[in-house]
């Protein structure tokens, strides 16, 4: 296993920096306008700002419920700077601490309150949503092998405002990248082969982006490219937009009362695939965990193992997967990702620094045409590892 520094944020002007800095307040300052919180949380949430920004890291208190979880995450790091720590640690840390500040663990009236829900709630009950689910009747002659190929397209689009089913159905006008890796005929076939079996899915967002994933999903168990779908979420409110099991309930809603026939289809047999077992959806803990896939828990590397393939959905997972490391762009995505129980798929929007199985020359072009491409959304990858 090849090694690269951790990415820190700790260097000013860099993109972790900025999330702490520039990200993380505007956050809050968003949060705290969304919901009436009382004095007292309000009061928490500030000084959890002021602490991530410019102070030490305060080891969880004994109300925590997952302290001893927490303690020994942070072995070596409690006491220390936040800006000591690594990225995806202080990230995961940060928005732990959010929710607590916020009462969701607390016994009390904020029990339970996604902070983040009304800007799920209100991406998917947007108009632009309408035309997107209207699109899907534009794919529903598409030969199956065509249809495959566009709703992947879809999935890996899906948190692009202007790109998603009407790209795919070939009625958006926007121009798209090519992606920067793509391993999307392998993919295919490796659907094809994974016929009979498990599919995981370990979603990513919520609202907008959720739509093509249970898209996806939906046509994998209609097409018996799948005999059952395993969906995963996080088991509660994390990174702002990561989907629930509330997200998927109101994503599936929203698809039953489409105006598009198509749309409609979807929802309805997606609500009779859960009722079935053919469509499961998970929620371990490790879900929320700030740890690489490398060091799941044994039960969660138990049950992916049995999968024909695992599909990871968003940066958030492509981090995790390959460790969030300065590695060189052009360190092969295998080397990184072989750890992994099945075979794996990553369909991923860049957001973050971390990047790898780049060819030198793509390197070189969006250094020289696109200095910002590995944090503005603008490009991405689909990546594939089959287990030896």
């Amino acid at each position: 296993m090849p090694t690269a520094p951790v990415i820190r944020i700790d260097v000013p002007g860099s993109f972790p920096w900025g999330v702490f800095h520039e990200r993380h307040p505007e956050l809050v300052r968003q949060v705290l306008a969304a919901r009436p919180y009382g004095p007292a949380e309000r009061a928490a949430v500030e000084a959890l700002l002021a602490e991530s920004t410019d102070g030490l890291l305060e080891p969880p208190g004994p109300a925590l419920h997952d302290r001893e979880a927490w303690l020994a995450r942070g072995v070596g790091l409690w006491g220390r700077p936040w800006s000591e720590a690594p990225f995806l640690w202080a990230e995961s840390w940060f928005h732990r601490r959010l929710l607590d500040a916020t009462g969701y663990f607390r016994p009390g009236p904020w029990h339970g309150i996604d902070p983040y829900a009304p800007f799920k709630d209100a991406e998917l009950a947007g108009e632009a949503v309408d035309g997107e689910l209207a699109a899907l009747d534009a794919l529903a002659d598409l030969p199956e092998e065509e249809r495959t190929r566009a709703l992947l397209s879809s999935a890996l689009w899906g948190n692009r405002a202007d790109l998603s089913f009407r790209m795919a159905a070939g009625t958006e006008g926007a121009a798209v990248p090519d992606p920067v890796a793509d391993d999307s005929e392998p993919l295919l076939a490796a659907l094809a082969r994974a016929r009979g079996g498990t599919v995981c899915l370990i979603a990513d967002n919520a609202a907008r982006e959720l739509l093509p994933d249970l898209v996806l999903i939906d046509h994998l168990l209609a097409a018996d490219a799948a005999t059952r779908v395993v969906l995963h979420v996080k088991p509660q409110p994390y990174f702002v937009s990561d989907a629930t099991m509330a997200d998927v309930l109101a994503a599936v809603g929203r698809l039953r009362a489409a105006d598009g026939a198509a749309a409609r289809a979807v929802g309805e047999r997606l609500w009779r695939a859960v009722e079935r077992g053919t469509l499961r959806v998970a929620a371990h803990p490790f879900s929320c965990a700030p740890l690489p896939y490398r060091d799941m828990p044994a039960d969660l590397r138990a049950e992916l193992s049995g999968a024909a393939l695992t599909v990871l959905k968003g940066d958030l997972n492509y981090r995790r997967l390959v460790d969030d490391r300065h590695w060189p762009p052009t360190t092969p995505f295998a080397d990184v990702a072989g750890h992994f129980p099945s075979p794996v798929a990553a369909l991923r929007t860049l957001k973050s620094d971390v990047v790898t199985g780049l060819s030198q020359a793509t390197v070189t072009r969006l250094d020289t045409t696109a200095p910002a491409w590995r944090t503005a959304g603008t490009h991405a990858l689909v990546q594939l590892h089959l287990r030896a």
